[in-house]
């Protein structure tokens, strides 16, 4: 699992860019970045998801969490590119009607 954030960019937003299977074991190496994603919660956070090939129950914690911190500071969370079997584990868990999806 591969985590990059980009910060200063034309569309005033810092993005994290997901790569690989945020599985279990991958939600523990990764959770330092989704804190340092928590220092930007005021502002717009794009989580581009074009890479990831899996989530589990323990990344969609991390992304619900980083949302609730977006939510206490009016912030915006964006998730972005998911694929298809992504979009059916959101769809599935009602996660789908929680973020903004584009």
């Amino acid at each position: 699992m591969k985590v990059e954030i980009e910060t200063g960019n034309s569309a005033n937003a810092v993005v994290a860019r997901l790569q690989g299977r945020l599985d279990t074991a991958a939600a523990v190496d990764v959770t330092p970045y989704f804190e340092q994603l928590a220092q930007y919660a005021a502002g717009h956070i794009i989580v581009d998801c074009e890479q990831l090939e899996y989530i589990a129950s323990s990344g969609l914690r991390l992304l619900l969490g980083l949302r609730k911190e977006v939510a206490a500071k009016s912030g915006r969370l964006q998730i972005r590119s998911i694929n298809s079997d992504i979009r059916q584990v959101f769809m599935m868990t009602g996660f789908i009607s929680l973020f903004e999806i584009v």
